[in-house]
Formats: structure tokens, sequence, C-alpha cells
């Protein structure tokens, strides 16, 4: 069983900057192909971005590509995701999540984790 705790949310205004962080325990960190997902209220959870095993790929959704970056740090079992230039319609609770994914060589798309974290609040005034 793996624990995920998602923590570095909060307000910033809109141009601002924050970084997202998912420690994860539990499990062995490095099997895991690692996500972001938001959901804002009222609508759809959606995946935000996708990282592998081994950080040998990425994958984005088209609203945040070139302003979000994510990374791991598989040493410290955890996973982050640097978003820049936030805008308001970024506000939403952000998820990590994991799914067992052996293959550095390919994403795992659709995304359908295994295990989700509890979630961290980003909220972007305008």
């Amino acid at each position: 069983q793996v624990q995920l705790v998602e923590s570095g949310g909060g307000l910033v205004q809109a141009g601002g900057s924050l970084r997202l962080s998912c420690a994860a325990s539990g499990g062995t960190f490095s099997t895991y192909a690692m996500g972001w997902f938001r959901q804002a209220p009222g609508k759809e959870r959606e995946l935000v971005a996708l990282i592998t095993r081994i950080s040998s790929g990425t994958y984005y959704t088209d609203s945040v590509r070139g302003r979000f970056i994510i990374s791991r740090d598989n040493a410290k079992n955890t996973v982050y995701l640097q978003m820049n230039s936030l805008k308001p319609e970024d506000t939403a609770a952000y998820y990590c999540a994991a799914r067992y994914y052996i293959s550095s060589a390919t994403l795992p798309l659709p995304f359908r984790p295994d295990y989700w974290g509890q979630g961290t609040q980003v909220t972007v005034s305008s």
C-alpha cells in the first residue's frame, strides 16, 4: 500500500508561482509512474502532468504545457509540480497519483492510478 501526501498549495496572485510536492511511502517509488491531477468546483478531475518512473518521459495537458514542470527525485520518494505564470483558471484542488508501471519507454496513457493523495488546494487570484 502506497501513501501519498501533497504539500505546497496556497493562495497566489495571477502570474505567480507555486511548487507542489508529493511524498510517497509504503512502496518502491521508482516502480511507479507519477501524475498530478486537478479538479475545480463543478468540473471533472483532469490529468495535468505525468512522469515515467525514471523521468525518461513526461506528459502535460495543453493548458499547462510551457508553464508547469513535473519532476521527481527517486532518492527522496518525492514528485514535484512547479507551476509558473499561474492563471485564475488554474484554481483547483491538486492531487498526486501513482500507478505501478515498470516500463520507462512509454507513458501509461490513459493514466489510471492505483493510489491517490488527499489533495492540496491552489487558489490563483486575479
